[in-house]
């Protein structure tokens, strides 16, 4: 699972793919909204629902309507590597909009919920990229990923932004006009945004290290993103080392906000672990994320929430293994996560999604 943690944009030709999903639809999709047991240290989780009960399952995001979620998944028998699907908020309705080709990552709703926005990389290869050298212990892969754009159905795929390198992480604004996104075009891992069409590409980060997953206040206004940055110079060779071969290691990243043109950068977390999956809270003072702080081995994820000043961290998630990918609908009235819990097979992830309880009793614990 720790695998998916990196989520897999200069202006390109508005190319068709040709590529349907409509072929798709009749596939036995391992999806449908079941009751989960809740629990009484998980108490801003209320009404938990399983929406998917097979393979790995990471990254579900809601429609700007909130009456649907786009994520990514590696379903045995339906296909071996990362594709993009569509499912409503209840699990029925799933089907695949990416072309079944490469392996595809950060899928998101275009405003007006009819387009969805992904990366891919099957410009480069129709096959499965091959997996990092695990000699060099653990380390993402920064593989040939494009940015696409498509109708909802799954057709009409068109190429947004098509360059050499690393495109990929990429969210929209929630007022609609911007797109965020983590490329190496300039050498190193950086944040940058652009309009809507690819146009009016801006570099938001410069500082050595890799930054990226980026999400925008629900004002547009702030950015948070997860970064990486070297406390000694051996660290920073070995970054540059891997950066060249085309890897990262996640192992450190902290979290971060700065105004959307780039500007007023802050540090939220600095606890040393693997903070990711950052995520604006409705009443945009807090963030929801995912982290190993809580565990010594650094093992177990689980989900928290921080206030944009780095206090009051508060833990949301308290069952085994894996919490992440925290995201809340539009209305804030529930959170979408993936998680190992209910697992057909150990090591399996699988969507959740539940009613969200701001304040909790207090008579209620908050964690472990």
């Amino acid at each position: 699972m720790l695998a998916m943690l990196l989520a897999a944009c200069a202006s390109g030709p508005q190319q068709d793919t040709g590529a349907s999903s409509a072929s798709h639809t009749s596939r036995a999709y391992p999806t449908a909204s079941t009751p989960f047991q809740s629990s009484p240290t998980e108490p801003h989780l209320a009404n938990l629902r399983m929406l998917t009960h097979a393979g790995q399952n990471a990254e579900a995001y809601f429609s700007p309507d909130g009456k649907r979620l786009i994520f990514q998944s590696t379903w045995p028998g339906i296909n071996e590597c990362d594709q993009q699907y569509i499912m409503d908020v209840a699990g029925r309705g799933t089907r695949r909009v990416s072309n079944g080709q490469g392996r595809t990552t950060c899928g998101y709703f275009l405003p007006g919920n009819k387009r969805v926005l992904y990366s891919s990389t099957h410009a480069r290869s129709a096959a499965c990229p091959a997996p990092p050298d695990r000699s060099l212990g653990y380390v993402w892969p920064l593989d040939e990923y494009d940015i696409y754009t498509a109708d909802a159905d799954g057709s009409s795929i068109r190429l947004l932004l098509g360059e050499p390198g690393y495109d990929a992480e990429a969210t929209i604004s929630p007022d609609g006009k911007k797109i965020a996104f983590t490329s190496v075009r300039d050498g190193d891992l950086e944040i940058y945004t652009m309009d809507l069409d690819g146009k009016n590409i801006r570099r938001l980060t410069h500082e050595p290290g890799y930054d990226g997953g980026a999400f925008f206040s629900p004002d547009s206004r702030q950015i948070v993103y997860r970064a990486s940055r070297s406390k000694t110079p051996q660290q920073a060779a070995e970054y540059e080392t891997l950066l060249k071969a085309g890897l990262v290691r996640p192992t450190a990243l902290e979290l971060y906000v700065m105004n959307a043109d780039g500007s007023n950068k802050r540090q939220v977390t600095n606890n040393g672990k693997a903070n990711f999956a950052p995520y604006f809270h409705p009443n945009g003072r807090q963030i929801i994320f995912a982290s190993n702080m809580g565990d010594p081995r650094g093992r177990e994820f689980d989900i928290y929430l921080v206030n944009l000043d780095g206090t009051g961290i508060e833990r949301v998630t308290t069952a085994p293994e894996f919490d992440g990918f925290p995201m809340f609908s539009p209305d804030g009235r529930q959170l979408v996560f993936a998680s190992n819990r209910g697992g057909v097979k150990p090591g399996d992830t699988n969507i959740f999604i539940a009613d969200w309880v701001d304040r909790p009793p207090l008579s209620q614990p908050s964690g472990k």
